[in-house]
């Protein structure tokens, strides 16, 4: 065993020396490199550029239209209301004294009855265009005095008053209806808005 190992020695000490001497007869070569030179021809590129003509635009900005004329002073406007139930609304301001759970006065029964009706924004697109029209709203009076779910049955013309009218509708206060001495809900009231303009 000890006779294999030591063989195996010897041989490797010899490969690696012999690979050695000839690394060293590699790189030690005697002779010194020459010099070719260059071989060929040089060409040099030069690139013309062509003159080229400059075109100058004029471009002028188109000047801006002239803004609309701002429509003429109007009339203020008269707005009408008239409402089924018999009362009319007009633009006084009407004060009514409330309690503290907001109710009317319930001492006997009796129909409901308006206490406050707010007259209604003239809507702009309408007064610029002297326009004129009106809308019949119908709604709920409730057990409090005020008005819910107003809805719109007939605008004339359409498109123009509708919003005005529910929003001023919703400003409105009743006295409620009373049976037995309780006040109860009334559904289907009718009111119709008229929205005109004054002469002056």
């Amino acid at each position: 065993m000890a006779l294999r190992y030591s063989v195996a020695i010897a041989l490797g000490a010899i490969a690696t020396f012999g690979l050695l001497m000839l690394m060293r007869a590699v790189i030690a070569d005697p002779q010194p490199a020459q010099d070719t030179g260059i071989k060929g021809e040089v060409l040099d590129f030069v690139r013309l550029v062509q003159d080229r003509e400059v075109i100058i635009k004029d471009r002028q900005l188109k000047p801006p239209p002239p803004p609309d004329e701002p429509p003429p002073n109007q009339p203020r406007p008269d707005i009408n209301t008239d409402a089924t139930i018999g009362a009319e609304i007009t633009n006084v301001q009407v004060n009514v004294d409330f309690d503290a759970g907001g109710l009317a006065d319930f001492s006997g029964d009796g129909e409901y009855l308006p206490i406050v009706k707010v007259a209604p924004i003239y809507p702009r697109r309408a007064l610029t265009r002297n326009i004129e029209g009106y809308v019949l709203l119908e709604f709920v009076v409730t057990s409090t005095g005020a008005v819910r779910d107003p809805v719109v049955i007939e605008a004339k013309p359409p498109g123009f008053f509708e919003r005005a009218a529910v929003q001023a509708a919703l400003k409105f206060k009743y006295k409620p209806k009373v049976i037995d001495n309780e006040p109860v809900e009334v559904s289907g009231v009718r009111n119709r808005i008229v929205f005109e303009m004054s002469d002056e």
